[in-house]
């Protein structure tokens, strides 16, 4: 019903009662004040304000002390008063806390309010005093200082929508023809109570969408903005301008400075500033806090304990390759930045996988000349020394034979992941150093044109393979430094196995050198392992027969003995038997060897024997590719 409506409604309903004194000023007074319920409705007003209005207007209009508009709460079993006039707070606040009008009241005498919102008729209390139904609302009654009450259910289509309550400090009959007058105010506030609810849903439901516009039209700035970072990563990635050209894009988007780090070395591969900024990268020992190895997406961390850095991984399939860093953190990052930096480290990621590429065919010609080379190929021998040239390498200058191996937990350090990081610092030294894998072992030939060369590389290469895997054993061998081609098998022979003999020793893990092998160092040199085993077997021979016949242990007693530095306990500890049991079996070895192990050359001959078998033991993997 429209505010016009209302008023014209009222006026035929003013007619209708047929007054005795038909007073045009009191009927215009009458539609003045319904008149500014209708205007507050169309400004509109928020609902509270309009029900205030809606209490002053009847009190107003008849006079009375108080009024109050009630409405169901959410749950629809009580009315609350929503609405007031020279009501106090205090009383308002009472009531809806302590005493609000229940509409199920379970048996209990209803409150005039319930009654009037369920019969949809007024109900009168003339006396709050006398009146016994009204006993438990009596109280607030007193408290307030009111006599009588009216309550008008607030009618729409024949819905009670609340009550109009009314209040008198005196004694009041409310006649026929006030209660009528109160039934006509209280249709018009009704009508102005669904208008306004509808207003409101009206303008929340335009506020949802003027939202969602709103949403729509930064999702499509967004997605504006997106397409344009993609489309000039792209270009770089079309014009081949590599990962620094990658850097120098991002820089320029983020306005931020950026660094670009190889994985595991974290090595500085590409940077580019931003206003004069230097970029910045944590170095390889640097320490960083919350970096996530296992993390697929952008992450703050804290370098060094004091420097906020965001860190993204640049992925090939599942393997961490680079890793790009930008100064700040996250929550300084907007969305876009976000999406710029995930777009960028996938052009990286091409980058490096194009790069790598071209190097795969380098890498394949370095494997070739590499096991033509270790190997003695004759059929080869006349085009080594060319195709190594080509590669940028003189092999009649110094080069160092680097043998690499290590164990991960759960299977980290394959002999595929060991050769990606032999070849990621291969990569980084001019000429490249020729590398290759070797059953699972991964062989490097290095430049050795200093004489510290070689351990300085085999140290750092170490390191990173401990950066891949920090748990792994990780050893790496090194023969001494070879200038002709004759010199390359043997060294290679000599470095694997030292590497074989450092495993067979528990040892495995650290740099080795023949020289940190002592006399199975020494002995690794020999050129045919069958010497080693004729030597060892021609002095051990009365011992292997002895406890072969016998089902004793008397080798494996004596090389256990010279291992403790002929220390009887500590032989009997490690062999789980009685000291005595020891002593009398050395007795014995020592009678059926001819020899004393108190005289030093006896002990010296014996030595080498038990150092030569192990030597020869690790000797027949040396062959296998």
């Amino acid at each position: 019903m429209c505010a016009a409506t209302g008023l014209a409604g009222m006026a035929v309903g003013w007619h209708s009662l047929r007054m005795d004194n038909r007073d045009a000023s009191e009927l215009r007074r009458w539609l003045e004040e319904i008149a500014q319920i209708a205007a507050a409705v169309n400004r509109p007003v928020m609902l509270e304000t309009l029900l205030d209005l809606v209490a002053a207007t009847a009190s107003r209009l008849l006079g009375y002390d108080f009024c109050a508009v009630l409405l169901p709460d959410p749950s629809g079993k009580a009315l609350l008063i929503e609405g007031s006039y020279g009501l106090s707070s205090s009383y308002v606040r009472q009531v809806n806390a302590d005493h609000p009008v229940m509409l199920e009241t379970g048996g209990d005498t209803p409150a005039p309010s319930s009654r009037a919102f369920l019969s949809h008729t007024s109900v009168k209390v003339l006396d709050t005093v006398a009146d016994t139904t009204f006993l438990p609302w009596g109280g607030v009654a007193r408290e307030q200082g009111y006599r009588s009450m009216i309550s008008v259910p607030l009618l729409v289509s024949g819905n009670a929508l609340g009550t109009l309550n009314c209040y008198s400090r005196v004694r009041q009959s409310f006649g026929p023809r006030e209660t009528e007058l109160l039934a006509m105010l209280a249709d018009q506030a009704g009508v102005a109570i669904v208008t306004a609810r509808l207003r409101e849903r009206e303008a929340a439901t335009i506020d949802s969408l003027r939202e969602l516009n709103a949403s729509l039209e930064t999702q499509h700035e967004l997605l504006r903005q997106e397409e344009a970072v993609h489309e000039q990563l792209t270009a770089v990635a079309l014009q081949g301008g590599g990962v620094d050209g990658v850097a120098q894009a991002l820089a320029a988007l983020l306005g931020r400075s950026v660094a670009v780090t190889d994985e595991p070395s974290g090595e500085l591969i590409a940077a580019a500033g931003h206003d004069g900024g230097v970029p910045a990268a944590p170095a390889g020992d640097a320490v960083v806090e919350g970096l996530d190895e296992a993390h697929r997406s952008a992450q703050a961390v804290i370098v060094d304990r004091h420097t906020a850095m965001v860190v993204a991984p640049v992925l090939l399939g599942s393997e961490t390759v680079a890793r790009m860093w930008l100064p700040g953190t996250l929550a300084e990052f907007s969305a876009l930045d976000v999406r710029a930096l995930e777009q960028a480290t996938t052009v990286c990621a091409l980058e490096l996988l194009r790069s790598r590429t071209a190097l795969e065919v380098e890498w394949r010609l370095s494997g070739e000349v590499l096991t033509d080379l270790l190997t003695g190929n004759p059929a080869a021998a006349t085009t080594l020394t060319e195709r190594a040239q080509r590669l940028g390498h003189d092999l009649l200058s110094p080069h160092a034979v680097l043998v690499a191996g290590g164990h991960g937990t759960g299977g980290g350090l394959s002999p595929h992941r060991v050769l990606s990081v032999v070849r990621s610092l291969a990569s980084r030294s001019t000429p490249r150093a020729l590398v290759t894998l070797v059953g699972d072992d991964v062989v490097a030939l290095w430049p050795a044109d200093q004489p510290s060369e070689p351990a300085a590389r085999a140290e750092e290469l170490r390191r990173l393979l401990r950066r891949a895997d920090p748990e792994a054993r990780v050893t790496v061998a090194i023969a001494p430094p070879c200038t002709a081609l004759t010199d390359y098998p043997p060294a290679f022979r000599r470095a694997r196995g030292a590497l074989s003999m450092a495993r067979s020793r528990g040892s495995a893990d650290g740099v080795v050198s023949l020289g940190s092998l002592g006399l199975h160092g020494l002995l690794l040199q020999v050129e045919d392992a069958g010497e080693l085993v004729r030597f060892a077997d021609d002095m051990l021979r009365p011992l292997r027969e002895q406890d072969a016949v016998r089902g004793t242990a008397l080798e494996e007693t004596l090389r256990v003995y010279l291992e403790n530095d002929l220390n009887t306990a500590a032989t009997a500890a490690t062999l789980f038997v009685h000291a005595n049991t020891v002593g009398l079996r050395i007795r014995r070895a020592e009678q059926l060897l001819g020899i004393s192990t108190s005289h030093v050359l006896a002990l010296a001959e014996l030595q080498v024997a038990l150092s030569a078998d192990q030597v020869a033991a690790v000797s027949p993997g040396l062959e296998s590719w």
